[in-house]
């Protein structure tokens, strides 16, 4: 047995990951070259002054925080972490939600078939990632050593917030018959489609149930990436475009993102990892991997 296939060994998964690496390293390629290509062809890529202020600034938290996140789950897995194998769901989440809003608010050009390729493929690697995972081993590993019910509380609770958020958004703007922004509303439909899935893990991992563990806390590494890339956006707007400063945007993002920061710990002899979600008010949620 190889070093490698020892790593693998040691982590619950049920089928070879081969195939998911493949198609990872096809997301994250593909990723860098839509973001370079939007920071290079700027209109080209975005034609209107919408476009370009909503999404310049994205493509460049998509190299510094979405791809890293990416690359760093499959490392860590590589290297047989079992907090890799976790958070790397969360991570093709980050890229799924990012891209189905620029789908949405995109025209159709090449730019929009990359982003295009992109969903499909975070859609199929999760579905395969997902399926290959020992729900029942992780939720044995994890089953007392995790704050299940605050972990999955506050993630059915945030994505439950942003769900009634759009419906509200979008149920004012009918009654009120004033038409929503493209980018908005390209928003609002990644909201409508990745929110549920926040409740759903969330209330799972709640329960304590196999896929909650699988699924909750790759979810809650992928809400405290977004709100740290959206704080970035809304810092490098006024650089990259005609984009107002609005430091009051940034200190609510700031304080709702306390709700899922994320940091990394190692601690005694036999290098057991831990790592801290959800600093609430300086309230901390360890989860023992």
């Amino acid at each position: 047995m190889n070093i490698d296939q020892a790593r693998n060994a040691s982590l619950p998964i049920k089928h070879n990951l081969t195939l998911i690496y493949v198609l990872s390293f096809i997301i994250a390629i593909l990723m860098a070259v839509a973001s370079i290509s939007g920071l290079l062809y700027q209109t080209i890529v975005y034609p209107t002054d919408e476009l370009l202020q909503s999404f310049l600034a994205n493509d460049v938290a998509n190299l510094l925080v979405g791809l890293p996140m990416l690359l760093a789950s499959m490392w860590l897995t590589r290297r047989g972490k079992l907090i890799g194998l976790l958070f790397w769901p969360g991570a093709l989440f980050f890229v799924l939600y990012n891209y189905i809003i620029y789908v949405f608010a995109m025209p159709f050009n090449l730019a929009f078939l990359s982003h295009l390729a992109l969903v499909m493929l975070s859609v199929y690697s999760l579905i395969g990632l997902l399926t290959c995972i020992d729900g029942k081993v992780v939720q044995q590993q994890l089953t007392g050593a995790v704050p299940e019910r605050l972990a999955g509380g506050v993630l059915a609770g945030l994505g439950l917030l942003f769900f009634l958020l759009v419906i509200g958004a979008i149920v004012n703007a009918l009654i009120s018959q004033t038409s929503i922004a493209e980018t908005e509303l390209a928003l609002h439909v990644g909201d409508f489609l990745i929110t549920p899935s926040w409740v759903i893990c969330g209330v799972l991992l709640w329960r304590r149930k196999a896929f909650g563990y699988v699924a909750g806390l790759g979810l809650l590494f992928q809400a405290s990436m977004l709100f740290i890339g959206l704080i970035l956006v809304l810092l490098l707007q006024p650089f990259l475009t005609a984009a107002v400063f609005s430091l009051v945007d940034v200190v609510v993002i700031f304080v709702m993102g306390l709700i899922c920061f994320t940091t990394f710990a190692r601690c005694d002899g036999n290098c057991v990892a831990y790592f801290i979600l959800l600093d609430i008010f300086c309230g901390r949620l360890v989860c023992h991997l």
